[in-house]
C-alpha cells in the first residue's frame, strides 16, 4: 500500500466514522428539527458526486467511504422529509 493509499484510507475512515454518531442519534430520536433541508440535500448530492468521482478514478477508499456516508445521509434526508 502506497503512502497515498494510506492517507486516503485514513481520511475516508475518519470522515465516515465522524458522521456516524450524528446519524445514530437521528435514527434513535427521529428528531430532525435541527437539520436544514437545503443543507442536507446539498450534502447528500455532494456525497453522491464524491462517490461517482471515486468510481471514475477507481479510488476504492473514496468509493467505500462515500457509499457508507451516502447511505446514512440519504436515510437522514428521508427522515427529514418524513418527520418534519
Amino acid at each position: 500500500m502506497t503512502l497515498t493509499d494510506v492517507v486516503g484510507t485514513l481520511a475516508a475512515i475518519l470522515t465516515t466514522v465522524s458522521f456516524a454518531p450524528q446519524a445514530l442519534h437521528t435514527f434513535r430520536t427521529k428528531d430532525v428539527r435541527g437539520i436544514s433541508l437545503g443543507m442536507y440535500s446539498a450534502f447528500t448530492l455532494g456525497v453522491a458526486l464524491w462517490l461517482a468521482y471515486g468510481l471514475l478514478l477507481q479510488a476504492w477508499p473514496i468509493v467505500i467511504a462515500n457509499l457508507v456516508t451516502l447511505a446514512l445521509a440519504a436515510t437522514i434526508l428521508v427522515m427529514k422529509l418524513r418527520y418534519r
